[in-house]
Protein backbone atom coordinates (compact mmCIF):
# COMPACT_ATOMS: atom_id res chain seq x y z
CA UNK A 1 0.00 0.00 0.00
CA UNK A 2 1.33 3.57 -0.79
CA UNK A 3 2.20 5.62 1.83
CA UNK A 4 -0.31 8.36 2.28
CA UNK A 5 1.18 12.05 3.94
CA UNK A 6 -1.09 12.50 7.19
CA UNK A 7 0.75 16.15 7.74
CA UNK A 8 2.21 15.73 11.10
CA UNK A 9 5.15 15.20 12.34
CA UNK A 10 6.47 13.05 15.17
CA UNK A 11 9.92 12.87 16.50
CA UNK A 12 10.96 9.17 18.18
CA UNK A 13 13.94 9.18 20.47
CA UNK A 14 16.10 5.85 20.23
CA UNK A 15 15.23 5.68 16.67
CA UNK A 16 18.15 4.25 15.65
CA UNK A 17 17.81 0.62 16.31
CA UNK A 18 15.55 -2.00 17.75
CA UNK A 19 12.37 -0.92 18.35
CA UNK A 20 12.85 2.26 17.81
CA UNK A 21 13.75 1.96 14.39
CA UNK A 22 10.78 -0.19 14.04
CA UNK A 23 8.39 2.87 15.21
CA UNK A 24 9.99 5.16 13.08
CA UNK A 25 9.39 2.88 10.37
CA UNK A 26 5.85 2.19 10.93
CA UNK A 27 4.94 5.77 11.37
CA UNK A 28 6.76 6.93 8.48
CA UNK A 29 4.23 4.00 6.77
CA UNK A 30 1.75 5.54 8.63
CA UNK A 31 1.76 8.91 6.58
CA UNK A 32 3.85 10.98 9.69
CA UNK A 33 6.96 12.95 8.72
CA UNK A 34 9.68 11.72 11.07
CA UNK A 35 12.63 12.77 13.53
CA UNK A 36 14.78 10.26 14.09
CA UNK A 37 16.65 10.97 17.24
CA UNK A 38 19.50 8.91 18.82
CA UNK A 39 22.42 9.46 20.71
CA UNK A 40 24.17 7.46 17.75
CA UNK A 41 23.72 9.53 14.73
CA UNK A 42 24.91 7.55 12.06
CA UNK A 43 22.06 4.68 12.71
CA UNK A 44 19.96 7.49 12.79
CA UNK A 45 21.32 8.57 9.78
CA UNK A 46 21.00 5.05 8.62
CA UNK A 47 17.25 4.87 9.44
CA UNK A 48 16.25 8.37 7.70
CA UNK A 49 18.02 7.53 4.60
CA UNK A 50 16.23 4.43 4.33
CA UNK A 51 13.02 6.16 4.65
CA UNK A 52 13.84 8.97 2.09
CA UNK A 53 15.82 11.23 3.84
CA UNK A 54 14.41 15.37 4.38
CA UNK A 55 12.44 14.92 0.88
CA UNK A 56 11.15 11.85 1.64
CA UNK A 57 10.07 13.08 5.35
CA UNK A 58 12.60 11.67 7.40
CA UNK A 59 15.12 13.64 9.26
CA UNK A 60 17.98 12.37 11.84
CA UNK A 61 18.76 13.94 14.36
CA UNK A 62 21.28 14.05 17.12
CA UNK A 63 20.13 13.78 21.08
CA UNK A 64 21.01 12.76 24.63
CA UNK A 65 18.05 12.41 26.36
CA UNK A 66 19.75 12.76 29.89
CA UNK A 67 20.48 16.30 29.14
CA UNK A 68 17.45 18.74 28.95
CA UNK A 69 19.17 21.24 26.82
CA UNK A 70 19.80 18.49 24.27
CA UNK A 71 15.79 17.31 24.07
CA UNK A 72 14.41 20.81 23.74
CA UNK A 73 16.88 21.20 21.05
CA UNK A 74 15.93 18.03 19.19
CA UNK A 75 12.43 19.19 19.28
CA UNK A 76 12.72 22.38 18.02
CA UNK A 77 14.73 20.81 15.36
CA UNK A 78 12.36 18.32 14.67
CA UNK A 79 9.66 21.42 14.10
CA UNK A 80 11.79 23.75 12.48
CA UNK A 81 13.23 20.80 9.75
CA UNK A 82 9.64 19.04 9.00
CA UNK A 83 7.39 22.07 9.60
CA UNK A 84 5.83 20.96 12.72
CA UNK A 85 5.32 18.75 15.83
CA UNK A 86 2.48 16.24 16.97
CA UNK A 87 3.81 13.28 18.61
CA UNK A 88 6.91 12.65 20.74
CA UNK A 89 7.82 9.12 21.45
CA UNK A 90 10.04 9.25 24.27
CA UNK A 91 11.64 5.74 23.52
CA UNK A 92 14.81 5.68 24.30
CA UNK A 93 16.49 3.53 27.24
CA UNK A 94 19.11 1.06 28.55
CA UNK A 95 18.48 -2.07 30.56
CA UNK A 96 22.21 -3.24 32.03
CA UNK A 97 21.44 -6.16 35.13
CA UNK A 98 21.53 -4.58 38.56
CA UNK A 99 21.76 -7.08 41.19
CA UNK A 100 20.36 -5.30 44.78
CA UNK A 101 23.77 -5.96 46.12
CA UNK A 102 25.36 -4.24 43.42
CA UNK A 103 23.42 -1.25 42.78
CA UNK A 104 25.71 2.53 43.21
CA UNK A 105 24.80 5.95 43.47
CA UNK A 106 26.27 6.33 40.08
CA UNK A 107 24.04 3.13 38.36
CA UNK A 108 21.15 4.73 39.94
CA UNK A 109 22.10 8.24 38.74
CA UNK A 110 22.94 6.92 35.32
CA UNK A 111 19.59 4.75 34.55
CA UNK A 112 17.46 7.07 35.92
CA UNK A 113 19.10 10.10 33.70
CA UNK A 114 18.39 8.40 30.58
CA UNK A 115 15.21 5.85 31.31
CA UNK A 116 13.10 8.66 33.80
CA UNK A 117 14.47 12.19 33.01
CA UNK A 118 14.60 11.65 29.48
CA UNK A 119 10.60 10.59 29.58
CA UNK A 120 10.28 14.22 31.77
CA UNK A 121 12.24 16.46 29.39
CA UNK A 122 10.53 14.74 26.55
CA UNK A 123 7.43 15.48 27.89
CA UNK A 124 8.56 19.21 28.68
CA UNK A 125 10.04 19.74 25.27
CA UNK A 126 6.75 18.61 23.40
CA UNK A 127 4.41 20.33 25.67
CA UNK A 128 6.16 23.50 24.98
CA UNK A 129 5.92 22.62 21.48
CA UNK A 130 2.20 22.17 21.07
CA UNK A 131 1.53 25.30 22.93
CA UNK A 132 3.91 27.22 20.73
CA UNK A 133 1.63 25.74 17.71
CA UNK A 134 -1.65 26.84 19.09
CA UNK A 135 -3.02 22.84 19.26
CA UNK A 136 -2.46 19.53 21.54
CA UNK A 137 -0.72 16.39 20.96
CA UNK A 138 0.39 12.98 21.55
CA UNK A 139 3.09 11.94 24.21
CA UNK A 140 4.20 8.35 24.12
CA UNK A 141 6.61 7.18 26.13
CA UNK A 142 8.57 3.32 27.01
CA UNK A 143 7.53 1.72 29.61
CA UNK A 144 7.64 -1.81 30.31
CA UNK A 145 7.05 -5.29 31.07
CA UNK A 146 9.17 -5.06 34.09
CA UNK A 147 7.33 -1.58 35.04
CA UNK A 148 4.13 -3.90 35.72
CA UNK A 149 5.56 -6.28 37.83
CA UNK A 150 9.43 -6.20 39.27
CA UNK A 151 11.20 -8.43 37.50
CA UNK A 152 14.66 -10.57 38.92
CA UNK A 153 17.38 -9.43 38.19
CA UNK A 154 16.78 -5.71 36.90
CA UNK A 155 15.69 -3.91 39.84
CA UNK A 156 16.83 -0.49 38.56
CA UNK A 157 15.17 -1.10 35.38
CA UNK A 158 11.83 -1.90 36.90
CA UNK A 159 12.18 0.76 39.22
CA UNK A 160 12.42 4.00 36.23
CA UNK A 161 9.63 2.18 34.47
CA UNK A 162 6.98 1.86 37.36
CA UNK A 163 8.61 5.77 37.80
CA UNK A 164 7.81 6.11 34.13
CA UNK A 165 4.08 4.58 34.19
CA UNK A 166 3.70 7.05 37.36
CA UNK A 167 4.94 10.27 36.17
CA UNK A 168 2.65 9.15 32.55
CA UNK A 169 -0.36 9.02 34.69
CA UNK A 170 0.04 12.71 36.64
CA UNK A 171 1.18 14.38 33.13
CA UNK A 172 -2.21 12.83 31.37
CA UNK A 173 -4.05 15.13 34.47
CA UNK A 174 -1.74 18.00 34.09
CA UNK A 175 -1.80 18.11 30.57
CA UNK A 176 -5.34 17.31 29.17
CA UNK A 177 -6.50 21.05 29.46
CA UNK A 178 -3.87 21.38 26.68
CA UNK A 179 -5.33 18.74 24.49
CA UNK A 180 -2.97 16.74 25.11
CA UNK A 181 -2.91 12.46 26.01
CA UNK A 182 -0.22 11.02 27.50
CA UNK A 183 0.59 6.98 27.56
CA UNK A 184 2.51 4.46 27.50
CA UNK A 185 3.68 1.26 25.95
CA UNK A 186 4.96 -1.75 28.05
CA UNK A 187 6.99 -4.27 25.83
CA UNK A 188 8.16 -7.74 27.12
CA UNK A 189 10.74 -10.06 25.51
CA UNK A 190 11.54 -8.08 21.99
CA UNK A 191 14.45 -9.40 20.06
CA UNK A 192 16.79 -6.09 19.87
CA UNK A 193 19.95 -5.27 20.70
CA UNK A 194 19.05 -4.30 24.35
CA UNK A 195 17.40 -7.17 24.89
CA UNK A 196 20.17 -9.40 23.23
CA UNK A 197 22.69 -7.53 25.73
CA UNK A 198 20.44 -8.68 28.81
CA UNK A 199 20.33 -11.90 27.66
CA UNK A 200 24.19 -12.04 27.37
CA UNK A 201 24.56 -10.67 30.99
CA UNK A 202 22.37 -12.92 32.65
CA UNK A 203 23.94 -15.70 30.78
CA UNK A 204 27.57 -14.77 32.18
CA UNK A 205 26.29 -14.20 35.24
CA UNK A 206 24.89 -17.46 35.96
CA UNK A 207 27.57 -19.02 34.27
CA UNK A 208 25.31 -20.37 31.88
CA UNK A 209 24.78 -20.70 27.75
CA UNK A 210 22.69 -17.79 26.20
CA UNK A 211 20.10 -20.54 24.85
CA UNK A 212 19.61 -21.23 28.73
CA UNK A 213 19.09 -17.35 29.55
CA UNK A 214 16.69 -16.95 26.34
CA UNK A 215 14.45 -19.85 27.98
CA UNK A 216 14.40 -17.75 31.36
CA UNK A 217 13.59 -14.74 29.64
CA UNK A 218 10.56 -16.31 27.58
CA UNK A 219 9.36 -19.31 29.67
CA UNK A 220 6.70 -17.00 31.16
CA UNK A 221 5.08 -15.87 27.78
CA UNK A 222 1.61 -17.09 26.99
CA UNK A 223 1.97 -17.08 23.10
CA UNK A 224 5.58 -19.04 24.05
CA UNK A 225 8.29 -16.54 22.01
CA UNK A 226 9.53 -12.74 22.09
CA UNK A 227 7.75 -10.19 19.78
CA UNK A 228 9.14 -8.80 16.92
CA UNK A 229 9.89 -4.93 16.95
CA UNK A 230 7.46 -4.38 14.41
CA UNK A 231 5.09 -5.50 16.69
CA UNK A 232 5.49 -2.92 19.06
CA UNK A 233 5.47 -0.10 16.91
CA UNK A 234 1.99 -1.35 15.77
CA UNK A 235 0.93 -0.80 19.45
CA UNK A 236 3.00 2.75 19.09
CA UNK A 237 1.08 3.64 15.92
CA UNK A 238 -2.33 3.41 17.57
CA UNK A 239 -1.31 5.41 20.41
CA UNK A 240 -0.33 8.07 17.41
CA UNK A 241 -2.85 8.19 15.20
CA UNK A 242 -6.70 9.16 16.34
CA UNK A 243 -8.36 6.09 17.04
CA UNK A 244 -6.78 6.42 20.58
CA UNK A 245 -7.89 9.85 21.04
CA UNK A 246 -10.29 9.15 24.03
CA UNK A 247 -7.22 7.31 26.02
CA UNK A 248 -4.87 8.93 28.00
CA UNK A 249 -2.83 7.85 31.44
CA UNK A 250 -2.85 4.48 30.36
CA UNK A 251 -0.23 1.76 30.05
CA UNK A 252 -0.53 -0.84 27.22
CA UNK A 253 1.39 -4.07 27.69
CA UNK A 254 2.43 -5.86 24.46
CA UNK A 255 4.22 -8.55 26.16
CA UNK A 256 2.41 -11.87 24.85
CA UNK A 257 0.72 -12.65 27.77
CA UNK A 258 3.40 -11.77 30.51
CA UNK A 259 1.24 -9.43 32.91
CA UNK A 260 -2.67 -9.84 32.90
CA UNK A 261 -4.77 -6.41 34.46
Amino acid sequence: MARIANGKVALITGGGQGIGQAIAERLHADGFRVAVADLNIETAGKVADGLGGKQGGALALKVNVADRDSVFAAVDQALSGLGGFDVIVNNAGIAPSSPIEEITPESIEKLFSINFNGVVWGTQAATAAFRSLGHGGKIISAASQAGHIGNPGIALYSATKFAVRGFTQTAARDLVKHGITVNTYAPGIVRTPLVEDLVKQTATAAGKPEAWAWKQFTKGIALDRPSEPAEVAAVVSFLAGPDSNYITGQSILVDGGMVFN
